[in-house]
């Protein structure tokens, strides 16, 4: 599964918390057919992999999809727009 920093999981929580209504949804992380990553609103689909934060589901990702970015990171950047998610290679 693709790794996530704490900084990424508190914010990832405070979104998930100010866009999700149902408490069966969590933000998942895609790729459209170009490959562009991106993060949406699911619910939990069998197989699907899962990174927690304080005993709570945030983020699914079908499996496939969650292995081919096992070697990456969401991080947090500040830039001029305000708090971003990021990916970063995993340091060794």
């Amino acid at each position: 599964m693709i790794g996530v920093t704490e900084q990424a999981k508190e914010e990832l929580k405070e979104i998930l918390v100010s866009k999700v209504d149902d408490p069966r949804a969590y933000l998942r992380i895609q790729a459209d057919d170009e490959g562009q990553l991106g993060v949406t609103i699911d619910i939990e689909m069998p197989g699907d992999q899962t990174v927690e934060y304080e005993g709570s589901t945030l983020l699914v990702a079908e499996q496939e999809l969650a292995e081919s970015l096992s070697h990456l990171d969401i991080d947090v950047a500040d830039t001029e727009e305000g708090k971003q998610l990021i990916l970063i290679e995993k340091s060794t």
